[in-house]
């Protein structure tokens, strides 16, 4: 496609969701290039854009959005709180203190 000069820009909904991911993927996995290797592995991107994304410039794709959703509860619980979904939250919250229970549980049947 021919070059017209027009560049698409970065609305402030778009900065902030992208600053919110880069927060909570930072908050989970600190900002070291291991953070960065791990994304990736999760993911499947490059390193350019996983550094775009812990430095908040960028917002990942949806499929990567998804995958980083599968790895991250951060990521997760941030996705949620921006679509005003809380009450999801809490349900996931009290599966994964269900799960813990059960763990418990079964550890205490064994002895």
């Amino acid at each position: 496609m021919p070059k017209t000069g027009k560049e698409l820009h970065h609305h402030g909904a778009e900065r902030d969701f992208a600053a919110m991911l880069s927060k909570a993927l930072v908050m989970e996995l600190d900002g070291t290039h291991r953070a960065v290797k791990t994304v990736m592995r999760w993911t499947g991107a490059s390193e350019r854009c996983v550094k775009h994304w812990l430095a908040g410039t960028h917002a990942p794709s949806g499929a990567h959005l998804i995958q980083l959703m599968r790895h991250s509860d951060q990521v997760m619980y941030t996705v949620l709180l921006a679509a005003g979904r809380e009450d999801l939250m809490v349900a996931i919250q009290l599966s994964a203190v269900r799960s813990k229970l059960v763990e418990v549980l079964t550890l205490i049947d064994q002895h």
